[in-house]
């Protein structure tokens, strides 16, 4: 993002230190070897937490995690800004956050898209994430993205944010929406606030196990071993159980701010007891307890009972995703040819 008003002239006062850290601040600074609308420097203006600032370089980490490291000597002004409700975030920045709380085994970037590959498990594992730029032509990038899914046997595939403009892109392209009753989902924020004390029965982990496996419904006829890789990958996860073996699961990772809810599973038998919403009252106070102040969840736009359950959570549709396949390749189970 350049901006420069002509009517703005470059002052190089830094009103940063030390205290800033750990505050959401708004860093303008130079671009060199660019020429602004206006015929001046280029400058460039970076939004984020302010992690450290030694002097030298201010790093700051911006809404979607990625750090940007700025030269003091760069910097032509920089305040703090208030911190961002969450409801307010841009669907691609909270498409890269969900992503890194859903991290493939194998990634591979795109300029800023991820092709992502997980032996089938789960579409969000198994599409090039479209969020920014690819920083190829829109042609070269769909033809990288078809040979980066034949050469790992998976039908191509394209998470791409509804009603957005490469939405619009990937349809004049030839691209259609994924046929089948998970062709994309719905995404859901709530603020996180302290809540009922977490319930004895439920107890906490870093790690699944075959039990707790066995009762996500999800990884069924999948590699466990790829399963377990893919859930276990954060830095950051809780997987919450009740009994031995369980009868009702859920995962929670937590992504700076955000916190993530997944996999959320009750046993039949063990339904309208209330253990569900245990669980997940002990994986938001755990979320709680490591700093996340806003929590999303995915969910089908058809599960009217899922959707209605975590309105009554104070979740709010935030928006939607579609999976996208090229033209004859509407089968996510038909892998293309070799």
């Amino acid at each position: 993002m350049h901006l420069q008003p002509s009517w703005w002239l470059p002052s190089r006062s830094v009103p940063l230190d030390t205290g800033d850290v750990g505050h959401r601040v708004v860093i303008r600074s130079l671009v060199h070897g660019h020429t602004g609308p206006s015929g001046g420097p280029a400058m460039t203006d970076v939004v984020g937490v302010l992690q450290a600032y030694d002097g030298t370089t201010a790093e700051v980490v911006r809404r979607d995690g990625t750090p940007v490291a700025v030269p003091v000597a760069d910097i032509v002004s920089a305040k703090r800004v208030p911190a961002a409700a969450g409801r307010r975030i841009s669907a691609e920045d909270l498409q890269r956050i969900c992503a890194e709380g859903w991290p493939a085994p194998v990634s591979e970037p795109l300029g800023e898209w991820v092709l992502r590959a997980a032996g089938g498990f789960t579409g969000r594992a198994n599409s090039v994430l479209v969020a920014g730029d690819p920083g190829v032509p829109s042609a070269q990038a769909l033809a990288h993205v078809v040979g980066f899914y034949q050469r790992h046997v998976l039908p191509p595939r394209a998470q791409v944010v509804a009603g957005s403009a490469w939405a619009d892109g990937f349809a004049a392209s030839g691209w259609q929406p994924m046929a089948g009753p998970r062709g994309g989902a719905e995404v859901m924020v709530a603020r996180l606030r302290g809540g009922p004390s977490p319930r004895e029965e439920v107890v906490l982990n870093e790690h699944t196990d075959d039990a707790w496996m066995r009762l996500y419904n999800r990884a069924s006829g999948h590699d466990a071993a790829l399963v377990r890789r893919l859930l276990e990958g954060p830095d950051d996860v809780a997987f919450a159980r009740v009994g031995d073996p369980p009868v009702a699961i859920g995962r929670m990772v937590v992504t700076g701010a955000w916190a993530g809810l997944s996999a959320v599973e009750v046993d039949a038998a063990h339904r309208r007891r209330g253990i569900g919403s245990a669980v997940v009252d002990a994986l938001v106070a755990w979320a709680v307890g490591r700093g996340a102040r806003w929590c999303y969840l995915q969910v089908t736009a058809d599960n009217v009972g899922a959707l209605a359950l975590w309105h009554r959570y104070g979740f709010r549709e935030h928006h939607a995703y579609r999976y996208l396949v090229p033209q004859g390749l509407a089968d996510p189970l038909r892998p293309p040819a070799t």
